[in-house]
């Protein structure tokens, strides 16, 4: 993996990263020169014991531009400038215009509950420069180093004492509120583990220091010997419609040999993850022969400095759809309650995918 670190004309950190050596000359751009005054702060919810972002600059942000005045695509017109530079590099990652959180955050309102500064940080991750590309139309050298670049920016942003957890995601259509269909993803980086990775690593440990042994990489096993919800597998990775999914078309992505973040990956992991990703999102795609939303998310350990045996790396997949033609919508009962009512059996739901035909493979060049 090659990278090079610039500075934006409005100060926000660039880096580019690429399977080639990078140009030294590329000249960082931006859609604006003015230095971005967010100031993101955080309330605490008494009932609820967790805390809420505050970000009213937000209202402003991109919203559903043309393709012409595509932000997330290189600049063509120096008179107007996008996020991205020309040049030749496969992934970009800079600092969110509009975040909910940012490291120079400072002096919450007084509040009757308690405040405070939102000390955190929110980048954007530009998956291609193709503007028309998707996790499933990337090669598969794309998908190994974007696994790559997740790791590093897990590094970079973990080694700040003020962040706690590094949580990477993507939204993928308008039906998961995307304003910009350019591929990409974003980080977020807490000032502490938040509600729903906190749950899942409490659940994790109280399994580990019972059994020695991980909760998922359990389920894991117990998923390979069941074999009826398995989406891809290979020595190193995984994917499949968890027994216990929560929306009809949900997949989870693994390393079947248990690594707390992607700094930990070996090449084989991540080559194997790789190849999970890409079956995972072609089978999607092709279920409707459409493009098919979802929000992924990436589970990891936090980035406390202490040794966490129990997390195990992992995306969740949430499609929204339950049907071609239906919306799986979150009601009283899930959002209420918290607890989800699925309309549909995961074996179900895994026999249609496993029956779409997909090949990873990389074409032979002549």
């Amino acid at each position: 993996m090659y990278s090079h670190k610039l500075l934006k004309p409005d100060g926000r950190p660039l880096t580019l990263y690429s399977r080639y050596p990078i140009a030294e000359n590329i000249i960082a751009t931006s859609p604006s020169n003015e230095p971005v005054q967010a100031n993101p702060h955080l309330r605490w919810h008494p009932l609820r014991g967790e805390w809420v972002a505050y970000a009213s600059h937000r209202q402003g942000r991109t919203f559903m531009p043309p393709p012409e005045y595509n932000p997330l695509a290189p600049t063509t017109k120096p008179e107007f400038p996008t996020e991205l530079p020309p040049g030749k590099y496969d992934v970009a990652v800079f600092d969110n215009r509009f975040p909910s959180m940012a490291q120079t955050a400072h002096d919450p309102p007084k509040c009757i509950v308690e405040t405070l500064p939102a000390n955190g940080a929110c980048e954007v991750v530009v998956f291609a420069q193709n503007a028309q590309a998707s996790l499933s139309s990337l090669e598969l050298e794309h998908l190994d180093l974007l696994l790559e670049v997740w790791g590093d920016r897990t590094r970079v942003l973990g080694a700040n004492p003020q962040i706690q957890y590094v949580l990477p995601f993507e939204n993928k259509g308008v039906e998961v509120g995307v304003t910009l269909h350019h591929p990409h993803g974003q980080i977020y980086a807490y000032p502490f583990t938040p509600p729903v990775p906190a749950r899942m690593l409490s659940m994790q440990q109280e399994y580990y220091e019972k059994h020695r042994r991980g909760l998922l990489q359990e389920l894991i096993q117990k998923e390979i010997a069941d074999n009826q919800r398995i989406i891809y597998q290979d020595e190193y990775a995984i994917a499949f419609v968890p027994v216990c999914a929560r929306y009809p078309y949900e997949v989870w992505i693994a390393p079947i040999q248990p690594v707390s973040s992607f700094t930990e990956l070996t090449p084989k992991q991540r080559w194997g993850l790789a190849k999970a990703l890409k079956t995972v999102t072609l089978k999607y795609d092709g279920l409707w022969n459409r493009p098919f939303p979802y929000l992924m998310a990436w589970f990891q350990a936090p980035t406390d400095g202490l040794a966490h045996p129990e997390a195990h790396l992992h995306a969740e997949f949430f499609p929204p759809y339950r049907t071609s033609e239906r919306l799986k919508y979150l009601a009283g009962t899930e959002l209420a309650a918290g607890m989800f009512a699925n309309d549909a059996l995961p074996e179900e739901k895994a026999k249609e995918l496993q029956a779409v035909v997909v090949n990873i493979e990389e074409p032979i060049s002549a």
